[in-house]
């Protein structure tokens, strides 16, 4: 059973849900459950005074959530060291109810706030890269082609600490007005799942080269 110190781990005044608040949830293992499924985030930032969104890929090493981007990107710089937002979500199937109002649908999604910091030390990049490549894939990484310094040097490294934020999920049947399940209307879950399709091969890989093993282990969702 949760604890409620636990519970409220990451809780803070704008983590907290105001609606539909029975389903949020503060504790690590959920947000970390959430972010080990989706890799794609979205990123909410300031940039020249304006507000912007950058979709990119996460992931997690502990308790803090990377990214990464090109070192001369505008976004990437204009994160470091500043406020962040990152969300990501798994839409899990639609709901349909016996009314258009209780439509709706399942998910499960996180929401972190905190500030980013840019990862500057080239071995501790490098290592965090590996680290991306072999959460997607695992056992990829040694089978490639070794890093080069000006690539490390062409990509910028952004984490933060997961301190504060919020996991929501919804999950079930739709919800109707209790009169309304005497109507003779259908109502259920259409779920849905995001799933991966069989690798195409590149028509320029040499002749004879097998599709790697790793690729058959390859988790989302």
């Amino acid at each position: 059973m949760r604890q409620p110190e636990q519970e409220a781990a990451l809780k803070s005044d704008r983590s907290r849900l105001r609606r539909a608040h029975e389903r949020g949830l503060y504790d690590r293992e959920s947000l970390y459950q959430v972010l080990d499924a989706m890799p794609l985030a979205h990123i909410g930032y300031q940039i020249n005074g304006a507000t912007s969104v950058l979709p990119t890929l996460q992931w997690r090493e502990g308790d803090h959530v990377y990214w990464h981007g090109s070192a001369a990107s505008r976004a990437i710089r204009a994160m470091a060291g500043a406020e962040v937002c990152l969300s990501v979500t798994c839409m899990d199937g639609y709901v349909l109810a016996r009314s258009a109002f209780h439509h709706s649908v399942n998910f499960r999604s996180a929401m972190l706030f905190g500030v980013a910091e840019q990862v500057t030390d080239e071995d501790a990049k490098a290592a965090s890269l590996k680290a991306m490549v072999d959460h997607i894939f695992p056992g990829r990484w040694e089978t490639l082609r070794p890093m080069s310094a000006q690539e490390l040097k062409a990509t910028a490294l952004l984490r933060m600490p997961i301190e504060e934020g919020a996991a929501k999920i919804r999950s079930g049947p739709p919800k109707d007005d209790e009169e309304d399940y005497a109507l003779p209307i259908w109502a259920g879950v259409v779920p849905m799942a995001m799933e991966l399709k069989p690798p195409q091969p590149d028509p320029a890989n040499l002749e004879g080269v097998a599709m790697p093993g790793h690729l058959s282990r390859i988790r989302i969702g």
